[in-house]
């Protein structure tokens, strides 16, 4: 790892406990109006759905927040749940004051002594801001695909964040808890470094729970991914 100049994290799921806080909105909001629903399924709904109009997006006139709020629209819609325009923008703004996991910020300390360390993500920049100042998380910088006008996982979205780092592709660790993430950024030479994040959908369990075995580093949490870095 001593080519490694920068960690580039994704965000949402890596770092956020984005099932825990939605599905506790929506979960007070029913409880608020009598409602009873799988709260949990529903969050995984509105995450898949989010994620397939938000990933590989070129040039698009929207971001994350706006499809996460269309999208909870559509699926109060289908499953007859109704709620007000105020009450459906209150939980899609939920993702702006999502708890990180908790091994996390400490974890990030550790690494800036040694590293740059990045937020790369398909999520906005309002929502990192928002988020990270809610956690104490101190990035060195935010890159996301918003402001790069592509989105991961083309492969262009890496060889820009790159470049603007001003670092060559193969110095960029790229720490995800999923493999689509990962296998992107190793096709454009970032090493890769996954991270499990078990509980990340919920009771469900995740989607993804097997790294490929291409990965440079697997890791069980933020503390062990530190250790590989120094004290």
């Amino acid at each position: 790892m001593k080519q490694i100049k920068v960690l580039a994290f994704d965000t949402g799921g890596t770092v956020l406990d984005w099932h825990a806080g939605l599905t506790a909105a929506m979960a007070t909001w029913g409880t608020a109006h009598g409602i009873e629903r799988d709260w949990h399924a529903l969050a995984n709904a509105h995450r898949r759905r989010s994620l397939r109009r938000m990933t590989g997006a070129v040039d698009p006139g929207f971001n994350i927040d706006h499809v996460h709020r269309d999208v909870l629209g559509e699926l109060l819609d289908e499953h007859g749940l109704g709620g007000s325009a105020e009450d459906r923008r209150a939980i899609a703004e939920r993702w702006h004051q999502l708890d990180a996991w908790p091994d996390f910020a400490a974890a990030l300390r550790r690494l800036r002594r040694h590293r740059i360390c990045v937020s790369f993500t398909i999520l906005s920049l309002s929502l990192i801001v928002d988020a990270s100042r809610r956690n104490g998380i101190d990035w060195d910088a935010v890159i996301p695909c918003e402001m790069l006008r592509v989105y991961k996982p083309l492969p262009d979205a890496y060889r820009r964040a790159a470049a603007l780092l001003a670092v060559e592709p193969r110095e960029i660790l790229m720490v995800a808890c999923h493999n689509f993430d990962l296998d992107a950024a190793r096709g454009v030479g970032y090493s890769t470094a996954f991270v499990r994040r078990p509980d990340e959908w919920g009771p469900a369990g995740p989607l993804d729970p097997v790294p490929n075995p291409a990965t440079d580093i697997v890791v069980d949490g933020f503390a062990e991914l530190a250790d590989h870095f120094g004290p």
